[in-house]
């Protein structure tokens, strides 16, 4: 009679596991099998090979009945129906480790063993898959209807990519993989009923609708559960070797502090997919309509400045586009998660904004005997800070014992407090508080004690490489201060424009938007500058090696003119707000890299030739022979194809920009393609002394062949490709000056074959080399330039390390920053918002 009241209790406050009557196919079976050791918490390999005992093998001899290799096998294995010894003893051992009631495990191995027979019967009746796709219902969700014949290759790409990013994020917020035990109660038709940490991806599997709103305070742990539920609701993509259910939707964990007022929600995760993910632009937005991305928005609640000086009108906003955001058939509210801090979820309700038809759960705040948990987790015994665990404890039931529990009781404030204690600091003296203090003015003072000392903590457990001048706290937290300060200048800056540069936001560190540090106006006046001067050379080296020897000639005065307008593009590039670095990663095997130069050779030279024919018939033979036709034109055409081919090569399945697009993107930059083509064209034709005709055919064919050759660039260079994962931070600025380099060397080879018309071979090659090298400097890798320009200046003032990126990759790996997709971002937002000073002296 006890064990059946306890029984009862039991089952009243657990949720229910995972039904297997529910499967519909081996895939899905195996996959509630993976969902049953969710719902259990996880057990590992090991405890579940201790748990599931032994069995005869066929030949008589005693073995364990789930061995680590043959579970993980079947769990990856989504083909093959397990053997019933096999899910016997697996669902056994899941629901012993959770502690089930032992008279209901009979009831529940039954449920399991019918829905296997159903399934081997089915398998055993089913044909041969037909050829033709068939439209099955999505067992869940009713409602959608999905094709089973045709694996989606963007969805499996995206998946990939996702579990690759929060499996990043997940071990940079952690800083390890101890994880603190969170819980949270969901206030459901039964009242309030409690869940922890391992049980999300079944809870939310459950949801009707499935929209859930996670709340929690400050440092409550709502990405870290943003981060696992997507991870949980993936496993099975890793079970199945990559392969997803047809159906199944890839949850995507968006930054909500990137959404700007007044943006539709569905181009705008179209958009975060392109960006963050690499997804062909087609795609991305054909996955969105399509209802296969399910979109975690993490951080609605930073949406709005804080103190908020009225109601928080852009957190209003996006829960307006969620609410008119549907699912498929329109008739239904759309798949979504949404976590937000409780003071701002407040405020939300207050101003009459709620998510409708969400369920909301609420993050508790960890108890005593959950932060033991953690510590001793930590720090086992033999563990050179195990000797603490005491103090902690002594400290959290102690006198002021609520004001150090309310101090450390977030999974974040309990990281900086095991931090620094790592680096040797007392514990005791940590959470050291006057017990006649007000609980929250003693809770308050030290959390401020605890993030003073979260720097210096960081600093001492990371040290530099041996051979590497260790960095000083005080070094640190000033270089910090002013990325936190840069941030929020951001902020503000994206706030006053409709469409903000991609990671102008309050959270984002973006390497080519880092600039402004050094002073905006002083940077963009020396870039400009420095871009005015390069471009000048440019056209001097142009001007000597094409040896003009009659200045008031009018193919002379129509190079001066070119000349000119080509610098005031250029110059007018620099003057840009933003230049943007753009580009994926392209990890490409240098194999496939031979190849795609090989074949761009093969349609350079042929074109080449020709267009070297096509100048020696504008000039009438009186400049340069057939043999220079075709050997100049041959040797320009191999040198452009080869860096073309070399550029795209293995880019198939990327995205490839259309004439039209590349056109409206870059247009001035294509201008000036056109331009130094035309230069390129005229002196040939001046030394033949060509009439009307020829001169403007020649230098009207010079531009559209150089106009097409920035066209055939800009698709070559824009986009993903299918064979990259996730970018860096810094891949896109490390991208800009080789294609700066490779402007230059295909302006500086053209220019060769044109001086050696006019000068000796040294000279030509001189010009030539200084005209590529500031050509490439001043016209292809603009953003790359302002970001070095910013940073020296800032690095002279004292504002930044001049090795900035070597400092912001210790410093995630001293988790003082994260990399998020392809930003850097502060370990947290508290964190952040301690080191801003009151006053912004970012921006300059």
């Amino acid at each position: 009679m006890v064990a059946g009241a306890d029984g009862g209790r039991m089952i009243a406050e657990r949720p229910r596991p995972p039904d297997p009557a529910e499967a519909g196919s081996t895939a899905e079976f195996v996959r509630w099998l993976a969902l049953l050791r969710q719902w259990a918490g996880e057990p590992s390999l090991s405890r579940l090979r201790s748990l599931g005992g032994q069995t005869e093998s066929s030949d008589g001899a005693t073995v364990d009945a789930l061995p680590k290799s043959t579970t993980s096998h079947v769990l990856r294995q989504a083909d093959r129906l397990p053997r019933w010894d096999f899910v016997r003893a697996f669902v056994t051992a899941c629901f012993h480790y959770c502690d089930y009631p032992a008279e209901l495990i009979p009831d529940e191995l039954e449920r399991w063993r019918a829905a296997r027979t159903a399934l081997a019967g089915s398998a055993a009746r089913t044909p041969q898959p037909p050829a033709a796709p068939v439209d099955l219902v999505d067992p869940a969700d009713p409602m959608e209807i999905v094709d089973v014949a045709r694996p989606d290759s963007a969805v499996e790409l995206l998946a990939r990519r996702v579990l690759r990013e929060e499996d990043r994020a997940r071990k940079g917020l952690l800083g390890g993989y101890t994880i603190a035990p969170l819980s949270f109660s969901w206030y459901g038709g039964a009242g309030e009923v409690e869940h922890d940490l391992p049980s999300i991806g079944w809870f939310f599997s459950g949801l009707r609708p499935r929209r859930l709103l996670v709340v929690g305070e400050s440092g409550a742990g709502k990405t870290v559960l943003a981060v696992e539920l997507v991870l949980q609701l993936l496993e099975p993509v890793l079970a199945a070797g990559g392969r997803l259910d047809q159906g199944q939707l890839v949850p995507v964990r968006l930054n909500a502090a990137r959404w700007t007022l007044g943006r539709p929600f569905e181009p705008w995760v179209a958009e975060q997919l392109e960006q963050d993910f690499g997804l062909a632009a087609k795609d991305a937005q054909r996955l969105v309509r399509d209802r296969r991305v399910l979109p975690v928005v993490d951080g609605l609640d930073e949406l709005d400045p804080e103190p908020s000086a009225g109601p928080p009108r852009r957190a209003i906003g996006l829960l307006a586009e969620l609410n008119r955001y549907s699912d498929l058939s329109g008739r239904r509210p759309g798949t979504v998660v949404v976590t937000c801090r409780a003071d701002r979820h407040t405020e939300l309700r207050e101003a009459g904004a709620v998510l409708d038809n969400a369920a909301r759960i609420h993050l508790h705040n960890l108890t005593t005997q959950q932060i033991g948990t953690y510590v001793r987790a930590r720090w086992p015994d033999g563990h050179p800070c195990a000797m603490h665990r005491d103090a902690i404890h002594a400290a959290l039931s102690g006198p002021a014992g609520k004001a150090a529990h309310t101090a450390v009781a977030t999974p974040w404030r309990l990281l900086l407090t095991v931090t620094a204690v790592e680096s040797g600091a007392d514990p005791a003296e940590l959470l050291r508080t006057d017990p006649d203090l007000d609980p929250a003015e003693g809770a308050a003072r030290i959390a401020r004690r605890l993030l003073e000392a979260y720097v210096p903590a960081a600093t001492v457990l990371t040290p530099r490489a041996a051979h590497e001048t260790p960095y000083q706290p005080d070094q640190v937290r000033s270089w910090l201060v002013h990325l936190a300060a840069h941030l929020r200048w951001q902020a503000a800056r994206g706030a006053e424009s409709d469409r903000p540069p991609p990671g102008l936001t309050a959270i984002d560190i973006v390497p080519h938007l880092l600039w402004p540090i050094g002073g905006r106006r002083l940077v963009r006046v020396l870039h400009c500058l420095g871009c005015a001067v390069f471009a000048v050379i440019a056209m001097l080296a142009f001007w000597t090696g094409s040896a003009v020897d009659d200045p008031g000639g009018p193919a002379e005065s129509l190079t001066l003119a070119l000349m000119a307008g080509w610098v005031a593009i250029a110059t007018g590039l620099s003057l840009s707000p933003w230049p943007a670095a753009a580009g994926g990663r392209a990890e490409v095997p240098r194999r496939r890299r031979v190849i795609g130069g090989l074949l761009g050779v093969l349609a350079g030279v042929p074109a080449g030739v020709l267009g070297g024919l096509a100048g020696l018939v504008l000039t009438g033979g009186r400049v340069f022979g057939p043999v220079f036709a075709v050997a100049a034109g041959g040797t320009g055409g191999l040198v452009l194809g080869a860096v073309i081919g070399l550029t795209a090569a293995g880019r198939r399945g990327a995205e490839r920009m259309t004439v039209s697009e590349a056109i409206r993107a870059e247009p001035l930059t294509l201008l000036g393609f056109g331009l130094c083509g035309a230069l390129t064209g005229l002196p040939p034709l001046r030394l033949a002394h060509a009439g009307p005709l020829p001169l403007a055919v020649g230098v009207a064919g010079a531009f559209v062949l150089a106009f097409a050759l920035g066209i055939a660039f800009k698709i070559a260079i824009g986009g993903w490709s299918r064979d990259a994962e996730l970018a860096h931070p810094r891949e896109a600025l490390h991208r800009n000056p080789l294609i700066g380099l490779a402007f230059g060397l295909t302006g500086g080879v053209a220019a060769l074959l044109v001086f050696v018309m006019n000068q000796d071979v040294v000279e030509s090659l001189v010009c030539a080399l200084i005209g590529g090298v500031t050509f490439g400097l001043a016209f292809g890798a603009i953003a790359w330039a302002r970001t070095m320009i910013g940073l020296v200046v800032a690095a002279t003032r004292g504002l930044l390390p001049l090795r900035l990126w070597t400092f912001l990759d210790w410093a995630c790996e001293a988790r003082l920053l994260r990399v998020s997709g392809a930003t850097y971002q502060f370990r947290h937002r508290e964190f952040q918002e301690f080191l801003t000073p009151p006053d912004n002296a970012g921006g300059g």
